[in-house]
């Protein structure tokens, strides 16, 4: 019988009949003393089984679902159609340069002026454009024997790729090809080249540290221009790809396949003195273009210390962006507005930390306004403005993709060149996340912490990353299919064989092009991380425990 049908009995039988009500009271305050009693030792026994931390976990953790549980993936689908007919009205694109990139973040200010009350803000900083006036042209000549390579925005089919913002240049002579030992990360390595990179074109094999890492030590031992190529690790580090440098940068670089480049270094080792390339690079000379970052601040919180979310606000200028990356666009923007809407309320606490929700502008050609964004950063002494004024940086690029990974940011996957204060906390969250995706029966996978997005200036400065991404270019893997299936059931796992998003910098990377099942998840695995983080007592310590931001 339950201890309420016991309860009801002794008050009807004893309490309300008056002849009883003595001997009722008497019994009625016995029974409290035993219900009292039961449910004292039912705890205890719960503490046992569970253990301290088990409890202090479920005590922490149980407001975690109030912000997830307030997303509604309506409101971000609706951004995105915003962004689509913005896209549709801008000749098919919102890069930063066209008229939908100016469209795109009026929007979002205007959204988050009229839903929050929350501090916008936007920034402007000068973008020379970039663009080849014509298609580069590599050739070598090993032993007296030319071979013109061939260039192709094509992966698949070139030898070799342009990298944005390199400068133009025309070796017409044939010039020695040396091969820079060790990724070319040190200054050792470019001081032990043989022969000297000085007036010579230097190979450099990817990997070790970020291409940035690469190229300030070419420029500094006086490289006449660098052939960067692919490392061959994986089937996805094979073929060439597009990279992306500052407009600071000061030397000619090209991108080559891994085929090409592993022939041209077993050439610089068989023929050192007969291995010469040509190479001609043209670039447009193009006016400059202001572009703009939006940040929108909580008015409550510690402003010393400052939790960002952040993703890009510009697509490419082959396609719409709608997934690249309208989806984190609009994800951050529903997670902004959704966080406004429960600080408003009287039963939801506010964070000791601010929360700053960004949209960097000029990501797809250099990560441009998230870099411009930290080095403002570094430069001022206005409070809560400062890099040590920054926790962490979580960045959402790419969260709907229709042949989809659960993509989490893996901090073990670091260049070699990362400060360490970042990656005790970095790997925390990668933790994080992966634990939310495990209590939600969902399968995951890793993915290297790239300096590709937006993630990497807040990084290579010693600030926390972390981050989701739902997959581009990279094919999914028959493994990744089956386990997916094995998870999520028969039909869910995806094609393997083919990329994660078939139409990445793509036109047909529009609405249709969202998987909205994938997209939700992600939204609100998002939100579990900033409650997590925003409910910490310390935060600061428990991102560095060891060290703090310099």
């Amino acid at each position: 019988m339950r201890l309420r049908t016991v309860f009801n009995c002794v008050w009807t039988r004893f309490v309300v009949r008056p002849r009883f009500k003595v001997l009722g009271a008497i019994i009625l305050v016995f029974f409290i003393i035993i219900l009292v009693k039961v449910n004292s030792k039912v705890d205890r026994l719960l503490d046992k089984h569970n253990g301290p931390e088990a409890n202090a976990k479920t005590r922490q953790q149980s407001p975690n679902a109030f912000l997830s549980g307030a997303i509604r993936i309506e409101d971000a689908m609706n951004h995105l159609n915003e962004l689509q007919r913005i896209a549709t009205a801008s000749n098919g694109t919102r890069a930063f340069d066209a008229p939908g990139f100016n469209a795109t973040i009026d929007y979002i200010t205007n959204y988050l002026n009229a839903n929050t009350n929350y501090k916008v803000t936007k920034s402007f900083f000068s973008v020379t454009g970039f663009a080849l006036a014509n298609d580069p042209v590599l050739i070598s000549s090993i032993n007296g024997i030319t071979k013109n390579y061939t260039y192709s925005a094509e992966s698949s089919t070139a030898d070799f790729y342009h990298a944005v913002y390199s400068t133009s240049v025309s070796i017409t002579d044939f010039t020695q090809l040396t091969a820079v030992p060790n990724g070319g990360c040190s200054d050792d390595d470019w001081q032990e080249t043989n022969p000297s990179p000085a007036d010579r074109v230097a190979l450099v094999k990817r990997g070790i540290c970020s291409f940035r890492g690469k190229i300030a030590p070419a420029t500094k031992y006086n490289a006449k221009a660098v052939l960067l190529y692919n490392d061959g690790t994986s089937p996805d580090r094979v073929s060439p790809i597009e990279i992306t440098f500052t407009q600071e940068n000061t030397i000619p670089i090209l991108f080559l396949s891994f085929t090409v480049g592993q022939a041209l270094l077993n050439s610089t080792q068989n023929a050192p003195r007969n291995t010469r390339v040509k190479l001609l690079i043209e670039t447009k000379d193009l006016s400059d273009i202001l572009v703009g970052n939006i940040c929108a601040d909580t008015p409550s919180g510690d402003i010393t210390q400052t939790i960002i979310i952040g993703s890009h606000s510009d697509s490419g200028p082959e396609g719409p962006g709608i997934n690249d990356n309208g989806s984190g666009s609009a994800a951050n923007l529903a997670l902004a507005v959704a966080l406004a809407r429960l600080f408003q309320t009287s039963t939801y606490p506010k964070y000791k930390y601010r929360i700053r929700f960004c949209w960097w502008g000029a990501e797809e050609i250099g990560l441009l306004g998230s870099d411009y964004h930290v080095n403002q950063a570094k430069n001022t002494s206005i409070v809560g403005e400062r890099l040590s004024d920054y926790l962490i940086h979580l960045n959402y690029d790419m969260l709907g993709s229709p042949n989809y990974i659960f993509g989490i940011y893996d901090a073990s996957t670091a260049m070699n060149d990362t400060p360490s204060q970042a990656l005790s906390g970095s790997k925390k969250i990668s933790t994080l996340f992966k634990n939310w995706f495990i209590q939600q029966n969902l399968p995951w996978d890793y993915i290297d912490v790239s300096s590709r997005s937006d993630c990497g200036p807040f990084l290579a400065e010693g600030i926390v990353v972390g981050g989701l991404f739902s997959g581009a270019d990279d094919a999914k893997t028959v493994e990744q299919r089956n386990r997916y299936n094995h998870i999520l059931g028969q039909s869910m796992g995806g094609i393997p064989d083919i990329p994660e998003d078939p139409c990445y910098h793509k036109a047909c990377d529009s609405i249709e092009n969202i998987n909205i099942f994938v997209y939700e998840k992600m939204i609100k695995a998002a939100a579990y991380a900033l409650e997590f983080l925003g409910r910490q007592e310390d935060l600061r310590t428990w991102l560095y425990p060891s060290t703090e931001i310099q």
